[in-house]
C-alpha cells in the first residue's frame, strides 16, 4: 500500500511539474553564434522577444482568441528593426521591401495571407483581414494593398521600412553577385545574403478555449529577384494550424515549400501519431537532407512545444499559462 501511495505521489508531482505553454514565437534562424554577438545586441533581441511574448500572453489572459495573441506578438516584432519583417525587412535586388505574411486558425482551418506588399505597416494584420473579411486565402501586390486600405489598416510610405543595416546588407550582397554567380539549382546562390540569419518572425498560440492559431511574417531574402515569394505566406509550407497543432517556420523558403514543412509536421502527428517534438525534428531533418536550412516552432493542443532548427541558432521563446517566460538564441 505504501509503495502504491508513493507511486501516485510521484506521478502527481510529475504531472504538476509538466509545463503548459500557451504561446511560442520565433524571430529567425541561421548562423547565430555567441562569438559573433555583442552583449548589447543579445540583450536587445531577448528584450524584444520577451516583449512579444508578454503582448501575446496579455491577450490570452484577457480571454481573447489565439488569433489576437498571435497578432499582438507578431506586431511587436514587425515594428522592430531587429527582425526581417515589417520595419526591419530586407531589400530586394531592386532596392525595395517586399513583405509577406500569413495566418491560420486551427478550429475551422480558416486562413489568410498577403504577398509582395510594400505599404502595409503590419502585414500580419492584413493577413488576418483576408482570413476574416474576404472570401479568399491569399492576396498579393497592389490588390492586397487596396484591400488593406478598404479595411482601414495603417498604410505607410515605403520609406518607413528603410533601415541602414538592411541597406548595407543589400550592398554587400550586390558586391558578392558581381564576383560570383550561382552554379547549380541545388546550390545556394552566392549572391543571396542568407549566411547570417533568416529573420522571419512567427508565433503560435493556444487560447483558453483550446483553439490554436499560427502566423508568420517576413521580408524574404536579401537581394531576391523577380518578385520572389517564399514559404511564409504559403499555407502548409511556412504556416499551418488545425485542432491539434500549429506550426510556423523560418528558413530557406524554397525547401519549406517543396517539403510542405508545416503541414507535414501536422500530418506526422495526425497519421503517424508522433508527438510534436518528434514530428518537428523529422521535418527539419528532411529539409536538411534536401539541402535547406532553417527552423520550426510548434505548439500542440496540450500545451507542448517544439523549437527545432538545423542552424547554429534561432531567436525563439515561449510562455506558459502561468506567465513563465523562456527565451533562447543559440542552439
Amino acid at each position: 500500500m505504501k509503495i502504491l501511495t508513493s507511486f501516485f505521489l510521484v506521478l502527481s508531482l510529475l504531472c504538476s511539474a509538466q509545463k503548459k505553454y500557451v504561446l511560442v514565437i520565433h524571430g529567425g534562424a541561421g548562423t547565430i553564434t555567441k562569438e559573433n554577438m555583442t552583449f548589447e545586441k543579445e540583450k536587445a533581441y531577448k528584450d524584444k522577444l520577451t516583449e512579444a511574448l508578454k503582448a501575446g500572453y496579455a491577450e490570452i489572459q484577457k480571454g481573447k482568441t489565439s488569433v489576437d495573441a498571435v497578432q499582438s506578438a507578431i506586431v511587436v516584432m514587425e515594428n522592430s528593426p531587429l527582425f526581417n519583417a515589417g520595419k526591419g525587412a530586407v531589400f530586394t535586388h531592386e532596392g525595395r521591401n517586399e513583405l509577406d505574411a500569413s495566418i491560420m486558425y486551427g478550429k475551422d482551418k480558416s486562413a489568410g495571407a498577403v504577398a509582395g506588399v510594400h505599404t502595409i505597416k503590419n502585414p500580419i494584420k492584413a493577413a488576418i483581414a483576408v482570413m476574416q473579411k474576404s472570401e479568399h486565402v491569399m492576396l498579393s501586390g497592389k490588390g492586397a494593398e487596396e484591400f488593406a486600405k478598404e479595411q482601414k489598416l495603417e498604410i505607410v510610405d515605403p520609406k518607413y521600412f528603410w533601415t541602414q543595416d538592411r541597406w548595407n546588407g543589400l550592398q554587400k550582397a550586390l558586391e558578392k553577385e558581381k564576383l560570383k554567380k550561382a552554379t547549380t539549382q541545388n546550390k545556394k546562390p552566392d549572391y543571396l545574403e542568407i549566411d547570417q540569419k533568416f529573420g522571419t518572425v512567427g508565433a503560435v498560440a493556444l487560447d483558453r478555449e483550446g483553439n490554436i492559431t499560427a502566423g508568420t511574417s517576413t521580408g524574404g531574402m536579401t537581394n531576391k529577384k523577380w518578385n520572389r515569394i517564399g514559404d511564409s505566406p504559403v499555407i502548409g509550407a511556412g504556416t499551418y494550424a488545425n485542432a491539434q497543432v500549429g506550426i510556423s517556420g523560418t528558413g530557406w523558403g524554397e525547401f519549406f515549400i517543396r517539403s510542405t514543412a508545416a503541414r507535414t509536421v501536422a500530418a506526422k502527428m495526425e497519421y503517424q501519431h508522433k508527438d510534436v517534438k518528434t514530428a518537428t525534428q523529422e521535418v527539419i531533418a528532411e529539409i536538411g537532407e534536401m539541402g535547406g536550412d532553417g527552423g520550426l516552432i510548434a505548439l500542440d493542443n496540450n500545451g507542448n512545444i517544439a523549437m527545432e532548427m538545423n542552424t547554429a541558432g534561432m531567436y525563439r521563446g515561449a510562455i506558459t499559462d502561468k506567465g513563465e517566460i523562456e527565451v533562447e538564441i543559440y542552439k
